[in-house]
């Protein structure tokens, strides 16, 4: 399974704090998969992804109760914490970086956080994409992931095209070798 994460509403749709929405959306339209259906307190919808049989869950539970919708889903369908990948934001990488990772805490991001807490493991895979900080050191940073990506639209479509091949590189070859294609430092031309 597949968890885009985000916040429902037209206010939200194109903000920083959306772009595991973003990604999702750019995975359902890339593999022509069906439009997405309420299930699972989310937007549901199963298909052929890298050769597997993929569902993509977009929590509708507003970010901060994300693992609400996500164990559910991972209940009814029977999906083990290792075989969950969730997208989602994060203001500890630039924009335009897109970074792999399994386990760990939530760094802040109270989706993750609720994600664990409702799972009672943090065991399932990351697509971390960046979304950097504000510049204001003044600017509340809750605010300001709830505002729109200040980047042109081809860039902000880029990094979901990367956060969706990166997810797409976990179901093919495993979290070792999205991590090893992905998590690539500056150093070596990122």
């Amino acid at each position: 399974m597949i968890a885009g994460l985000g916040n429902p509403g037209d206010e939200y749709r194109l903000s920083r704090h959306n772009a595991g929405f973003m990604a999702a959306m750019r995975l359902i339209h890339d593999h022509g998969l069906k439009r997405p259906r309420r299930r699972y307190e989310g937007r549901w919808v199963e298909g052929e992804i890298g050769g597997s049989q993929v569902g993509i869950l977009m929590p509708q539970t507003y970010m901060n109760s994300s693992g609400d919708a996500v164990a559910l889903a991972a209940r009814r369908k029977h999906i083990p914490t290792e075989r969950i990948i969730v997208i989602h934001d994060d203001m500890d990488f630039p924009f335009g970086t897109v970074r792999a990772k399994q386990g760990g805490g939530h760094g802040g991001h109270n989706g993750v956080g609720s994600i664990i807490k409702q799972l009672g493991s943090d065991a399932f895979c990351r697509v971390r994409i960046g979304i950097g900080r504000p510049q204001d050191s003044d600017e509340d940073p809750r605010e300001w992931v709830l505002t729109p990506f200040d980047e042109p639209e081809e860039d902000v479509s880029a990094i979901m095209g990367t956060a969706a091949a990166c997810a797409e590189a976990i179901i093919a070859g495993g979290i070792e070798a999205a991590m090893n294609r992905f998590n690539r430092s500056e150093a070596e031309g990122e």
